[in-house]
């Protein structure tokens, strides 16, 4: 099977900007050549409350919500456009508090495959063994 070229980015939250501190909560992967764009997330809440108590957790939700639908959409505002706008629409820097980290590039045989390797490895926590 051929290996295709693909982009990523991280997605993280930055609960309190002024602070700096970021969580990894999800990763968009794009790939053009399999027609490819899906954005899988998954909130760690405790580790999000650890850095602010405070913090809307619904809000965070469907702004998180709105990365998926907009791989998935089959109809709102960004339906009609390809994928590659998409995906270049949802890394486009922004100033909020959930954003994408730059994006990198890799091949790969499966993009679903490589998008679930990218989410354990870059999102979520694993403890080391002591």
């Amino acid at each position: 099977m051929s290996r295709d070229a693909y982009e990523y980015a991280v997605i993280r939250v930055i609960p309190r900007v002024e602070r700096g501190e970021q969580i990894n909560v999800g990763v968009l992967l794009y790939c053009q050549p399999r027609s490819f764009l899906c954005a899988r997330v998954d909130l760690d809440e405790s580790r999000l409350r650890a850095l602010d108590p405070a913090a809307d957790l619904p809000a965070l939700r469907q702004a998180l919500a709105a990365y998926q639908l907009t791989c998935d959409a089959s109809s709102g505002p960004l339906s009609a456009q390809p994928l590659g706008a998409r995906f270049r629409w949802l890394t486009a820097p922004r100033s909020t508090i959930v954003q994408t980290g730059p994006v990198h590039a890799g091949l790969t045989d499966d993009p679903e495959a490589e998008l679930d390797r990218l989410v354990a490895s870059l999102v979520h926590v694993t403890q080391a063994a002591g």
